[in-house]
């Protein structure tokens, strides 16, 4: 089961802050850092505010030289899918190849609002972020030398150079993951190298990704080309008192994160976490919420990560 670890810097974090998260992923061995990728925040002021997702992928690709970088989920909407085709490629030549793209049709309507970026309706947030996959494989795939168009409803693209050229061939892994029932699991089986299930029970996660297999097999592809991961709040103590310590300073009650994360001692931990495995989860994504907290992350790679190889 490889760990990864998934942080929300859109409840406040500076890019220092994430960056002492990424090296501290690094060195302790886990496989990834992956932050959202959201401009509010959802309780609490935000201070300092939000930071861009891949401006501080960017910059962690530098500072950074073993883990996977991505984002769980970046929005279709925020970004047009061609200028995004060159920021992803960009920043994965930057990372020597370490990029990993998540991408949703988005879903906070507040953070829309705010910043003046356009929310449709849910049926054409899901159009365009079909013809943004569409889009941004077919750049990546153009051959050197040769051109790229596209007429679709929503972008139309003529003689595109479909440059640069991302490191990874034949191109980043790509991440679709949510809980729709139908278009979500039709597009994973399209387009994902692999399928997320977010914040979801054993038994809805089930559902989930029996959705994503059938889709694949009436698509012609094999389920078992996908990779099945699974993301849960992390909130881990080496003692009852420590683990409670940590819930109440990311204002979560034990018992409801017992439930629903992966929380409680290093034993429990381990347990919901191999829970996961029988459903064919290979990767498990941790949300860290207190990034002043580096010492949850040791503990959890040197008392959790051990009982899962």
């Amino acid at each position: 089961m490889q760990l990864r670890i998934f942080t929300e810097p859109q409840q406040g974090a500076t890019y220092d802050d994430l960056l002492a998260v990424a090296k501290a992923t690094e060195e302790l061995g886990y496989d990834a850092f992956f932050r959202s990728d959201h401009f509010s925040g959802m309780g609490g002021d935000g201070l300092p505010g939000p930071t861009d997702a891949w401006i501080t992928l960017a910059g962690l690709a530098r500072e950074t030289s073993r883990i996977r970088l991505g984002t769980l989920v970046s929005s279709a909407t925020f970004r047009l899918p061609g200028p995004f085709a060159i920021s992803v490629a960009q920043v994965d030549q930057m990372s020597g190849g370490r990029i990993e793209l998540g991408l949703g049709a988005g879903w906070y309507e507040a953070e829309h609002t705010a910043y003046g970026i356009p929310f449709p309706s849910v049926r054409e947030r899901f159009d365009r972020l079909e013809e943004s996959f569409e889009i941004i494989t077919g750049l990546w795939a153009t051959p050197v030398g040769s051109t790229f168009d596209y007429q679709g409803e929503h972008f139309q693209l003529t003689d595109s150079p479909a440059l640069p050229k991302p490191v990874q061939n034949p191109r980043p892994p790509i991440i679709v993951g949510g809980s729709g029932k139908k278009r979500t699991p039709a597009l994973a089986a399209r387009f994902a190298d692999e399928f997320n299930v977010v914040f979801q029970p054993l038994d809805a996660a089930a559902d989930l990704i029996g959705r994503v297999r059938t889709a694949c097999t009436e698509t012609g592809r094999r389920p078992e080309s996908m990779t099945y991961s699974a993301a849960l709040v992390l909130c881990c103590g080496r003692d009852e008192a420590e683990f409670r310590r940590r819930a109440e300073a990311i204002g979560r009650e034990p018992e409801e994160l017992r439930e629903n994360g992966a929380a409680g001692t290093p034993d429990e931990v381990a347990a919901k976490i191999e829970s996961y495995r029988g459903l064919g989860v290979t990767r498990m994504y941790l949300q860290t919420l207190d990034l002043s907290d580096l010492d949850h992350l040791d503990l959890v790679a040197s008392k959790v990560a051990p009982q899962l190889s």
